[in-house]
């Protein structure tokens, strides 16, 4: 398996310490590296992997995770694995997405997800951290402004931005890229680039989301240095990809 792709580069030091390229890892694997890190949810319990016992919904999936520390994850499949991948490496914006999980079920008043759950379910599973030092260049995207942003302002986006895959759906799909892969955004505004120091900044961000419509869409593979094709214009002219603002996806 490989993990080259630019999408993986904040998780490169875990990838190595659990050998992923070689292997799928154990649940005690995941579970060492956990106590060694000293990762902890909302709660501050101890982050622990857990086999599943039967099929949770969604429902009781967050709430268990609230309650216990323990995520069901199934060590055979990647999808699982990339969950834990990230929850290890960004246990505080993961810990913030299943309390705003718990604190809207408290509101809900049947199965129905509601809004802002939809929401925190798709930076769950597709979400990407924009960060920039300039907002023009994070309206340029929320306009789906294409060619502007990703031709136009190419120095700035590659200087003044950095984009964090943090959805493990989107990273299951990085395995194996293509073109029309697409995340979606939660802007963030910063001094530094560096996704450590910005995590809490994500986390205080989530407050003021409650809709997926407040996330932007972004096909990852147009991020510059994503895609070797993407050197070219022409790249961001194909409209079934990069789609002008109000386009359905």
């Amino acid at each position: 398996m490989s993990f080259d792709h630019p999408a993986f580069a904040p998780y490169r030091a875990l990838i190595h310490e659990l050998a992923l390229a070689s292997a799928l890892p154990s649940l005690d694997r995941l579970n060492n590296l956990a106590v060694a890190l000293g990762t902890t949810q909302a709660h501050g319990l101890p982050l622990q992997f857990i086999a599943p016992d039967g099929r949770l919904s969604a429902r009781e999936y967050e709430t268990h995770i609230l309650q216990t520390g323990q995520i069901p994850t199934r060590p055979e499949t990647w999808h699982d694995v990339l969950n834990a991948l990230v929850w290890l490496r960004f246990p505080r914006f993961k810990s913030a997405l299943n309390v705003a999980h718990g604190e809207a079920l408290i509101t809900e008043r049947d199965n129905r997800r509601g809004r802002r759950r939809d929401a925190m379910t798709v930076l769950d599973e597709s979400g990407v951290w924009v960060i920039s030092q300039d907002p023009q260049l994070l309206e340029l995207l929320t306009a789906c402004a294409w060619q502007p942003l990703f031709c136009e302002r190419r120095p700035d986006v590659a200087a003044r931005m950095h984009f964090v895959v943090v959805g493990h759906a989107l990273l299951e799909k990085v395995l194996a890229p293509y073109p029309s892969m697409t995340g979606k955004c939660l802007m963030l505004n910063s001094l530094t680039l560096d996704p450590d120091s910005v995590e809490q900044q994500a986390v205080l961000t989530l407050d003021s989301i409650e809709s997926p419509r407040q996330l932007s869409p972004l096909p990852i593979q147009g991020i510059p240095g994503w895609d070797a094709e993407n050197t070219v214009d022409a790249y961001y002219a194909n409209q079934t990809i990069f789609r002008p603002r109000g386009a359905v996806l």
